[in-house]
């Protein structure tokens, strides 16, 4: 560690690696592109302070110039078109006000924690897995719109210029590469070039329409149609409810917001409000104004289909001040750059989700360029498959998913957080989450699943319309009806780590330095590594996660009698693990089916999805269980692999220690005798100077001094001595109560301690050996106790039978042994008194092997720590 580090390195002379697995953390490189955070933007990890280097008005650029997309334009031609301007107008009206309300305490949030949309689900109650379902589905979103704007720009160029669709559409998506690949100082520097272009050529046409036709506004709103109903403003409201994860790709620039600390409290609220969710009050006009262009380019002779179009209906618009031929070009520079603009935003978010996903899917991060790639030739592939024709039922499937998700993430933030039931910091590493927490994986599976089955037609047309917002209100009452009932359970794994004393940390693997908000204490290696590495770490299988029990520091239970059952060990979990996957990939298949049965009624066959759809079912169910049996067999493979590898550092590590007391004994027998003898010398001086009848109170202090540090080093001499003995002891019985009462009374702390031990209960030990492990222990929980500020110092002694072994047990009520050193107490050498020599310990646990037994620490923690000490029992 450099001086940047926050705890110190583990000596690691004399062992062979890891205290449980005997590893030594392997050092990870990564590619150039990976390890440059300007191309990467800590996309896995928190923003650190360090980067967020951007004044808030910069951010609120950024994030707004990603709503410049058209496609809100064509949705709200697409709604006026099938239910007319009165449903669209009131439909944009009340999802504008439900999406600005579920996206503010999202924004704070991501604001304030610095983590992107991925990190916040994982500490809003998913789990570390279970928001990797959510990263999915947000990678969905933005891999939809990428096609959706790709689409609008080859029909620009198509209708500009003659260029054939796919053409554009690979245009569409390699011009975005230069500035998407660079993250988001490239981003921001394109959002603040293009802003003035896009906002003088997005309100032009509106300036001219008002000039040269100002009664068009009034004629709009007043245009014939149907009047709004439950059926067409349920389904206008669940097409625009998808819009909702646009503040994933907001926050992706808010995680960026400098402190709050470092501006001025209406800087910050105000970037926070309009970059996050204040999007939706221009969002929500645009969506407007793409239904006032198409119903007037309609009213001028438009066909329907070049109406929804952009470029058709700006291409009108622009009539009102240019030439037909200029009316077009113009049109044609404004939709590229506004495509452009939120393409990059798209691809930089996706990029993002989709690092997330196959991190955790693979335990691989080859970087987020390759994910920008993966991004790209997917989003082409839907533009293909004519992604635009399909927009609201696209949206309206995907926004049951969506409303899902989110309000399970509203419900925690807004209402679980509030009220103390569940944590209030985001926990985003994996060394401190649980891999699902019921709270919000449960409540979205709830809502998520009834909006689909909604939306399929399973309860009327009325319900069908308003699948998307029911799929919301049971995410959010399941998710606090289940966050009461847990009362905060399950949202970490265990009690974070707190580093303590600076504020960044080197990573053991990466060998990077990263503000200790990053970084966790890995107990697999005793060792802090960044969240990104820890994330990678593939051998550990969450080891920090586990029960205490599996410490090595505890003593291996006794083997039982082998038992034979009829059914297979871990068969439950096995069926549940295969009903999982069974689900989800048969939502999967349900998502495919409503779009197949709807192909299918058009080609005169309303029964061929729904006939694929239960034919699949089959085959699925089995592709389900090879799936799960798969990963059984890898688990498996994976626990013997590491079994052996315990079982080698076991042995290892035992190894080193033999070794070190051995080098302790050969130097013991050597220096002991040359120590005694001028110690001794030095001894008689004293008694003799001490006599003297004239000396002052300052030469009796140093007499006292020097007679303390002659009885430290006798007392060192003797643990050195001790090691050095070979050969067997002897063993008597004792009353254990009587004889640790007298142990007690000669001990200088004993007046602290605490005697719980039964009467009559007796023991066959080496008294004298077993006498210095039980002072050494008291000694030890006397300190303990006394160095924690502001508690009334208590040591606890007891004793009792558990196993054939007689458990004693010292306990004390101080501060607790750091993470670093629970798993090193026992080495030789090894202290956290600054005047230790750190044998003590070492010698606490030969002792107790002597006599057939084991030492290790039963608990620690701010209460504090209690020892345990085991004896066998002997006849």
């Amino acid at each position: 560690m450099n001086e940047t580090s926050s705890i110190e390195p583990p000596d690691t002379a004399g062992r062979s690696g890891g205290a449980y697995l005997g590893l030594e953390p392997q050092p990870r490189s990564y590619q150039s592109w990976v390890a440059d955070e300007t191309i990467e933007d800590y996309a896995l990890r928190y923003a650190p302070a360090s980067y967020r280097r951007w004044s808030p008005a910069t951010i609120t650029h950024t994030a707004l110039g990603g709503i410049s997309f058209l496609a809100l334009e064509a949705i709200g031609a697409a709604l006026t078109l099938s239910w007319g301007v009165q449903t669209t107008v009131v439909a944009v009206l009340i999802a504008s006000v439900f999406i600005f309300v579920t996206s503010l305490p999202i924004a704070y949030h991501v604001a304030r924690a610095n983590v992107d949309m991925d990190l916040l689900t994982r500490g809003a109650g998913f789990g570390y897995i279970g928001s990797a379902i959510t990263s999915l589905i947000y990678a969905t979103y933005t891999i939809i719109f990428f096609a959706l704007e790709g689409v609008i720009i080859a029909q620009a160029l198509l209708v500009a210029f003659g260029l054939p669709l796919p053409a554009g559409y690979l245009l569409s998506a390699m011009v975005i590469l230069p500035v998407a690949s660079r993250g988001m100082t490239a981003i921001s520097r394109f959002q603040l070039v293009t802003q003035l272009p896009w906002i003088v050529l997005g309100l032009l046409p509106f300036a001219a329409i008002a000039w040269r036709a100002p009664d068009a506004l009034g004629q709009w709103l007043a245009a014939p149609g149907p009047a709004p109903g439950l059926l067409s403003l349920g389904a206008a409201i669940g097409v625009l409810c998808a819009l909702t994860v646009q503040i994933g790709e907001q926050v992706d620039y808010l995680r960026f917001l400098p402190p709050r600390e470092t501006t001025t409290r209406a800087r910050w609220w105000g970037a926070l409000i309009l970059a996050g969710p204040g999007w939706i009050l221009i969002g929500g006009t645009k969506i407007l104004m793409g239904s006032f262009l198409a119903w007037l380019a309609i009213r001028a002779g438009m066909t329907p289909d070049m109406a929804v179009e952009p470029i058709g209906m700006f291409r009108h618009a622009y009539e009102y001040l240019f030439a037909p031929a200029a009316a077009l070009l113009v049109a044609t520079v404004y939709v590229l750059i506004a495509q452009i603009k939120i393409n990059v935003t798209n691809a930089y978010a996706g990029s993002l989700a989709e690092s997330n996903f196959f991190m955790r899917v693979t335990r691989y991060h080859p970087g987020r360029l390759i994910w920008l790639s993966w991004h790209i030739a997917v989003s082409c592939a839907l533009m293909l498959m004519g992604v635009f024709s399909t927009l609201e039922a696209v949206l309206a499937i995907y926004a049951n998913l969506a409303l899902a998700w989110l309000g399970a993430i509203f419900a925690d933030l807004a209402i679980l957080k509030p009220l103390g039931l569940s944590p209030a910091r985001i926990e985003f590493r994996r060394a401190y989450l649980p891999d699902f927490n019921p709270v919000g994986c449960g409540s979205m599976a709830i809502g998520g699943l009834t909006g689909l089955m909604l939306y399929a037609g399973l309860g009327g047309p009325i319900l069908q319309a308003w699948s998307a917002p029911i799929a919301f209100a049971l995410s959010l009452c399941a998710s606090c009806v289940i966050g009461m009932w847990r009362r905060g359970a399950g949202y970490l794994a265990r009690v974070p780590h707190v580093f303590t004393r600076r504020s960044r940390c080197d990573c053991a693997i990466c060998s990077h330095g990263y503000e200790t908000r990053d970084m966790a204490y890995c107990t697999f290696y005793e060792r802090p590594i960044c969240s990104l590495c820890c994330s990678l770490e593939p051998h550990c299988r969450d080891y920090c996660k586990r029960a205490p029990a599996l410490s090595d520091d505890a003593p291996a239970p006794a083997a039982g009698p082998v038992q034979l059952t009829r059914v297979p060990p871990r068969l439950w979990h096995r069926v549940w693990q295969i009903a999982t996957v069974f689900g989800v990939l048969m939502a999967l298949l349900g998502g495919a089916w409503l779009g197949l049965r709807d192909m299918a009624g058009r080609l005169g066959d309303p029964g061929l999805g729904t006939a694929v759809f239960l034919g699949a079912a089959p085959l699925v169910a089995l592709l389900a269980s090879w799936a799960v049996m798969a990963n059984e067999r890898r688990r498996l493979t994976e626990e013997d692999l590491l079994g052996a590898l315990r079982q080698l550092g076991s042995a290892q590590r035992e190894l080193a220690v033999r070794q070190r007391l051995a080098a302790v004994g050969e130097v013991a027998a050597t220096i002991s005798h040359e120590l005694r003898n001028p110690l001794g010398t030095i001894s008689s001086s004293v008694e003799v100077l001490s006599r003297n009848p004239g000396l002052g109170a300052d030469a009796e202090e140093d007499v006292l001094r020097i007679r303390r540090s002659i009885g430290r080093c006798s007392r060192i001499i003797d643990i050195l001595l001790d090691f050095a003995r070979q050969g067997a002891h002897e063993t008597v019985p004792v009353d254990l109560r009587a004889w640790l009462a007298a142990l007690i009374a000669e001990h200088p702390s004993g007046g602290l301690v605490r005697l719980q031990v039964p009467s009559g209960m007796r023991l066959r030990c080496d008294p004298s050996r077993l006498q210095f492990a039980i002072r050494n222990l008291i000694e030890n929980a006397a300190h303990a106790a006394e160095a924690a500020p502001g508690r009334r110092p208590d040591v606890e002694l007891r004793a009792f039978h558990d196993a054939g072994f007689t458990i004693i047990e010292v306990a004390d009520n101080g501060t607790g042994l750091p993470p670093e050193m629970r798993a090193r107490v026992f080495d030789p050498l090894v202290t956290t008194k600054a005047s230790g020599v750190g044998l003590g310990l070492t010698l606490v646990r030969r002792v107790a092997q002597m006599h057939g037994g084991d030492a290790w620490v039963a608990r620690t923690g701010p209460l504090g720590t209690a020892m345990r000490l085991s004896i066998a029992q002997t006849p």
